[in-house]
């Protein structure tokens, strides 16, 4: 599996959500790390906190927005096999509070996939506290994301737009939502748990390449 996990730093998650978010990023590292290597990449995202930088983010704007800057949301770590520099990267992220341009972050994420070994799964890892900038971007863009990977949602919080959230989710949306009621649970074992037993069947069959399967 090749697996992308996404942060999020939005200002509605305040320092005690942030940290319980940390504990979960590292804990769902050093799940994969008994299983021998994992391909991870890591992505950080917020959004500007002001509407004129939102507009620029959002395709309003004719000239070339610098997305890590501008509009907070940034690639922290390529697919990575060392599962302890990954968790020295999830160590040294900052919070960094704005808008949810969660749509952004799952366009940005597709640039990746052709990063990651060419025979294996992606699995995309987004944890949210509440609702994104736009339904309808975030919607569109979950859409596209879906048609190259599996995207699983851990919405936080009872402000997470649930009812939205299992459309945009890979389907079944039962095995794809892992729903934690707030940030007290986030950082327990059992939702890291949770996580990996719906990413991680008991069995599928083996993959094949285009050059192997010729």
């Amino acid at each position: 599996f090749r697996r992308v996990l996404f942060r999020s730093g939005s200002g509605s998650l305040g320092k005690k959500g942030w940290d319980a978010e940390m504990v979960a990023a590292k804990s769902f590292v050093e799940a994969f790390s008994h299983s021998g290597k994992a391909n991870l990449a890591v992505i950080l995202y917020s959004g500007p906190r002001t509407w004129s930088g939102v507009s620029k983010c959002t395709g309003k704007s004719t000239k070339k927005i610098d997305t890590e800057k501008v509009c907070k949301v940034k690639i922290e770590q390529h697919f990575e096999e060392d599962n302890e520099k990954t968790k020295g990267v999830i160590d040294g992220l900052k919070f960094t509070p704005g808008a949810k341009l969660l749509s952004l972050a799952l366009m940005t994420v597709s640039s990746e996939f052709p990063l990651g070994r060419k025979d294996a799964r992606t699995v995309v890892v987004v944890f949210m506290d509440g609702p994104p900038l736009s339904f309808r971007k975030t919607e569109i863009a979950a859409k596209m994301l879906r048609k190259s990977a599996r995207l699983i949602m851990v919405p936080v919080t009872k402000f997470a737009p649930l009812k939205e959230i299992k459309k945009w989710a890979t389907r079944r949306w039962q095995e794809n939502v892992v729903k934690v009621s707030d940030f007290a649970h986030l950082d327990k074992p059992y939702v890291i748990t949770h996580i990996i037993a719906n990413i991680c069947p008991k069995s599928f069959p083996k993959l094949k390449t285009k050059k192997s399967a010729r």
